[in-house]
Parts: structure tokens; C-alpha cells; sequence
């Protein structure tokens, strides 16, 4: 391997793939973890040198190995979420991961009994995220292939974990498998989207902490984590935060994908949002996903929020169908978990929506299509 060659890897999560992520630093190679739903696409992105798909095993090579980095040098690929087309490659360099670290800690503290588990993908940059900074931290991280519910809750109940990093169906998951508790447990980073109102609220009364957090795979994951549940994320140390047009959250920090950055230095992060008087962030969603009904402006997860505190609703999804005298009209597509008629579900909303934020139709669907990061895939809507 030369430096900066990309090594492919589609390892399942756990011991050898962590062996991978810290070995091809020695080397000055290049990771790129493959999402197993996408890899022939991703495979002709990357174009790796090498493809590891099995635990490397063999002779040790005499080959001279590096112990000084260059931080500007790209550490991985990683790839987008493609919550709204097709999954992008990010170039995250050695000092976007360190710093990402750095701030994540002076965030949350560290302890040295500390075990972050990860349910993640370790494709996923937050999943990715937490072998790194465990590694620098001297801490010890807990790697699950995959997640499963009562695997994870028999974990948090008995003390296992110090920190976890969920998306909200795992969080909802959890739930439904009966968690009670997690005594060791000082943080939830709950990420990958806005989570529903009564699944926080339920968290609070179970005793755990929930700290929603704002991320993005251009930042090596946290931006800015909520002090409190229901909060507004407090951006993390080194994160420079400003809103442009059209309500465009913009970002700047040495976390920050150097790659990533528009000519006028700033992250443009395709999401909406405001900063309030305390220079806290409230994140409204996807620019691309607003809805544009009548002349007015609708963001998804507003309405989303709204149904999900409906006792017959288990999941939904909302976005725009084209419509010739709207423009757009809100229509929620919805996942029953009990009877609820399209009036019913409607006059729910009109109580706690404004009008035009209610939609103009409801269709029942078996389940909503999310990626790895459990965030919705709209375009498959």
C-alpha cells in the first residue's frame, strides 16, 4: 500500500474492523467503510486499491510503518446518509476526526470506567466516531454488529454502558422491549433526525438521559448536543455557527471536512434552522424537504412530531405531493398502530398545527423506508 491509497472494507462490526481503522494510519492508507446496501455503487466512488471483505490474515509484511501523521492527510470516506438523493463521499481528514474528538469530550467529560456502546453502523459516521474517540480517549468502547433491542436493553440495565448513541427508533425500540433503566448510564446521544416529543418525554420519566444532538458526516458527526431534553443544541467548542438564506444552518470548525467548504468558508449544511438569543441552534430540517403548499412553507418534521403523539400512529413519514392547485400538498404517509380514520388524524392536527400545515391526505403504508441511520429516504416515499 502507497499513501493514500483507499482500502475498501465491508468487516461486520467488531474486532477486526477496528484493527483495519488503526492499522492503515501506520500505513498513510485511506478507509472507506461500505454500507452493504450500497456497495457496488460506493465501490465504483471510492475506487480502492484494495477490498477487504474477510479478517486479514497472513504473514507480517517488512514494511516500514509511519508514526508521525500529516493532520490535513485524509484519514476516510465516509458516506452521506443520502437522505434526500443518492449517498455523497465526505474526505474527513485526521484533524476533522481529532478535533470532532476533542469537542465531543470537552462536551461530555470523560471518565476513565467510561464504555460507549455502538449500535451504529460502523459505516455510519457516528458509529465510526465513537471507536475513534474511544481510542483516544483510552476508553473503552462496546461494538454491537447490528442492533438489537433486547440485546441492548439487557446491556443498559445492567449497568454495561456509560454513554450509547441511538437513533429514535432504536430509542422507540427500546421501549417497546420494556427498558426500565440504565443505572451506569450518563448519556444518550440521540442523533440521525428530530425525535418525537412523547418518545422524550418517556425517556425523562424512565430516568434517562437524553441529550439530542445535531450532526453531520461533513463534521465527523456532533455539531451541537441539547444540555436537556426538549432543549436546543448548545454548539460544541470550536463550532462556529451562522444562519444564511433561506434560514440555512452554515457551519465552520477544524471538525469541518476541509472538502466540504464553500468558496465563502463556510459549511452550507442544506438544513434549516435558528439560532436563538443564547446562540442556541433549533434545527427545523431539510431545506430540500420543505414543503411549499399554497405559497407557504412546511417543514416535515413539524407535522411528523405531531402525529406520532397519536396513540394510533407507530411511524410516519410526511412530505409533498405535486398537486395542480397547491403546488404541493402535505400528505402523511402513516403507519397504523391502532384505528384511526383520515378525519380523526386530521382534526388532530388542525388542534396543533396551523391550517395550512395540516395534510390534505393520509395514506396507510406498512412501513416507512429509512436508511442504516434510521433516517427517513423520502424520495422512496
Amino acid at each position: 500500500m502507497r499513501a493514500g491509497d483507499r482500502v475498501a472494507t465491508s468487516l461486520a462490526s467488531g474486532l477486526e474492523f477496528a484493527a483495519l481503522l488503526h492499522a492503515l494510519p501506520r500505513l498513510a492508507a485511506v478507509l472507506a467503510p461500505l454500507n452493504p446496501a450500497e456497495r457496488g455503487r460506493q465501490l465504483e466512488v471510492v475506487c480502492p486499491r484494495l477490498v477487504v471483505d474477510e479478517p486479514v490474515a497472513g504473514d507480517e509484511a517488512d514494511v516500514t510503518l509511519r508514526s508521525e501523521i500529516d493532520p490535513g492527510a485524509v484519514h476516510s470516506v465516509i458516506f452521506t446518509s443520502g437522505t434526500t438523493g443518492e449517498p455523497r463521499p465526505v474526505e474527513l481528514t485526521y484533524r476533522s476526526h481529532h478535533a470532532s474528538a476533542l469537542a465531543s469530550a470537552e462536551r461530555l467529560g470523560v471518565e476513565a470506567a467510561d464504555r460507549w456502546l455502538c449500535p451504529l453502523p460502523l459505516f455510519h459516521v457516528g458509529g465510526l466516531a465513537i471507536l475513534l474517540r474511544s481510542a483516544i480517549y483510552g476508553t473503552a468502547a462496546v461494538v454491537h454488529d447490528g442492533f438489537d433491542a433486547d440485546r441492548v436493553r439487557d446491556l443498559l440495565e445492567s449497568g454495561g454502558a456509560t454513554l450509547v448513541s441511538l437513533v429514535p427508533t432504536m430509542l422507540a425500540r427500546l421501549r417497546d422491549a420494556g427498558l426500565v433503566g440504565a443505572p451506569s448510564l450518563r448519556a444518550i446521544l440521540l442523533g440521525g433526525g428530530p425525535a418525537p416529543a412523547e418518545l422524550v418525554d418517556w425517556a425523562v420519566a424512565a430516568g434517562l438521559p437524553v441529550m439530542p444532538t445535531y450532526g453531520m458526516t461533513q463534521t465527523a458527526s456532533q455539531i451541537a448536543t441539547a444540555d436537556a431534553p426538549g432543549g436546543a443544541g448548545r454548539p460544541l467548542p470550536g463550532v462556529e455557527l451562522r444562519i444564511g438564506d433561506d434560514e440555512e444552518i452554515l457551519v465552520r470548525g477544524p471538525m469541518v471536512a476541509p472538502g466540504a467548504l464553500a468558496e465563502d468558508g463556510w459549511l452550507h449544511t442544506g438544513d434549516a434552522g435558528r439560532l436563538d438569543e443564547e446562540g442556541l441552534l433549533h434545527v427545523h430540517g431539510r431545506l430540500k424537504e420543505l414543503i411549499v403548499t399554497g405559497g407557504e412553507n412546511v417543514a416535515p418534521a413539524e407535522v411528523e412530531q405531531v402525529l406520532l403523539a397519536h396513540r394510533a400512529v407507530a411511524d410516519v413519514a410526511v412530505a409533498g405531493v405535486p398537486d395542480p392547485e397547491w403546488g404541493e400538498a402535505v400528505t402523511a404517509f402513516v403507519v397504523a398502530s391502532g384505528e384511526a380514520s383520515p378525519r380523526e388524524l386530521a382534526d388532530w392536527c388542525r388542534g396543533r398545527l396551523a391550517p395550512y400545515k395540516v395534510p390534505k391526505a393520509f395514506e396507510t403504508v406498512p412501513e416507512i423506508p429509512r436508511n442504516a441511520a434510521g433516517k427517513v429516504q423520502r424520495d422512496r416515499l
